[in-house]
């Protein structure tokens, strides 16, 4: 087989979701798959590559080499080698952008900022494992509170015509207020903006950012309105990849393209 019709893969088993990316030997996207990791992220990373597969008519044996990162990159037993998410993140992010960057990942557990060199070298990161609030799992708890669908809370924070700001950056206070504000007959439109606004504060104070600033995460790919807003606070455009979510498991597959 020569090498034009090789396929490289990187998995990305996060505490939420599971993603698998699929490369060509020029390092365009053949295919992709995002399900849930729920509690066996052995199956998980198993029935992503194997979507993978069928979404890009690719057949495994055009797969040279399979690169893991993520939460759980050691539960990808047909993985030849793992990396860092932040490498992953970083390596992934600037395939799209190749310039200085910062780096804002809003995952489903936690945050992560990345500063990277205009040549790519990663200068310094910052991440956020020890509190809920500004990640996906806050959104979801948020949106079982004011009872709207997860996927339709974008909606909701781009039709407000003004913004509840939450007190407490603390998912448990958080919720309560959010309760707080309904009682007291608050637009919900305006509380789910100012739900956006807490978590994108949340993730601001994380550290400073540089000249040059993308996003990435499951929140930014659902959520284009959680972008806007960051642009407004920021005072300047955001720059986002075109599959957001799948910037860890596109670097692993850059890593395993690179391997071979």
């Amino acid at each position: 087989m020569n090498h034009d019709t090789a396929v490289f893969c990187g998995i990305d088993v996060g505490s939420s979701t599971t993603k698998a990316v699929l490369l060509d030997g020029q390092g365009e996207v053949k295919g992709f798959s995002v399900i849930a990791s729920k509690t066996d992220f052995k199956q998980a990373a198993r029935e992503c590559f194997e979507r993978a597969l069928d979404n890009g008519g690719v057949s495994p044996k055009q797969v040279k080499t399979v690169f893991s990162t993520g939460y759980g990159r050691d539960n990808v037993e047909f993985a030849v080698d793992s990396k860092t998410e932040i490498s992953c993140h970083g390596r992934g992010c600037y395939h799209s952008f190749p310039r200085e960057l910062s780096i804002i990942d809003v995952g489903g557990q936690d945050n992560k900022i990345i500063h990277l060199e205009a040549g790519g070298r990663r200068r310094g990161f910052k991440m956020n494992r020890k509190c809920a609030a500004g990640t996906g799992a806050f959104l979801e708890e948020m949106s079982a509170r004011l009872h709207i669908p997860l996927g339709e809370m974008n909606g909701f924070a781009a039709e407000a015509s003004g913004v509840v700001e939450l007190g407490s950056f603390c998912t448990v206070f958080s919720a309560t207020e959010v309760l707080e504000h309904i009682r007291n007959n608050k637009k919900v439109p305006d509380i789910v903006k100012g739900i956006f606004l807490s978590m994108i504060k949340r993730v601001l104070e994380m550290d400073t950012l540089l000249a040059s600033v993308a996003m990435t995460g499951g929140v930014v790919a659902h959520n284009p309105y959680f972008v806007t807003m960051t642009e407004e606070l920021l005072g300047k455009p955001v720059l986002v990849p075109r599959y957001p979510q799948l910037a860890g498991a596109l670097g692993a597959a850059l890593y395993a393209k690179e391997n071979h």
